[in-house]
């Protein structure tokens, strides 16, 4: 069994993965958009055709998934958070302050008694996130 994170931007998702190739260096494996469907008649009138119907993007070593769903402009992303592990302060620090941009501090960034680095931020598309680095 393989457990893939799925993310629904309703409308947004040109603008997130931008966002996260900037904020993560992540790397678009595959994109579909909704006007390439060629069974149109179930989806037809009801997303744009320059809509993403689907997107694999590498973060790090893992893909996630993600749509413009059904492009309502209100994404929701509550009761689950994406968890970074990172090699070093430095990069904890710079991908913390990325995903910041435009967000929102959920708990700042600093040391704890189970991580060097740990903080938790809520990005500009309402995604949360942990930023970590493993204690040695």
């Amino acid at each position: 069994m393989h457990l893939q994170p799925y993310l629904m931007f309703d409308g947004l998702c040109d603008e997130a993965i931008k966002f996260y190739e900037q904020a993560l260096g992540a790397k678009v494996q595959m994109l579909l958009r909704f006007g390439q469907n060629p069974d149109l008649e179930n989806c037809a009138g009801t997303v744009p055709d320059d809509k993403v119907m689907h997107a694999a993007v590498a973060i790090g070593d893992a893909v996630v998934f993600m749509s413009d769903g059904r492009c309502t402009g209100t994404p929701k992303f509550d009761g689950f958070t994406l968890s970074l592990t990172m090699t070093d302060i430095p990069a904890a620090d710079k991908t913390y302050a990325a995903l910041l941009d435009g967000g929102e501090t959920i708990m700042p960034l600093g040391e704890t008694f189970f991580s060097p680095r740990f903080g938790m931020v809520k990005d500009r598309f309402g995604v949360h996130w942990m930023v970590m680095v493993r204690k040695a």
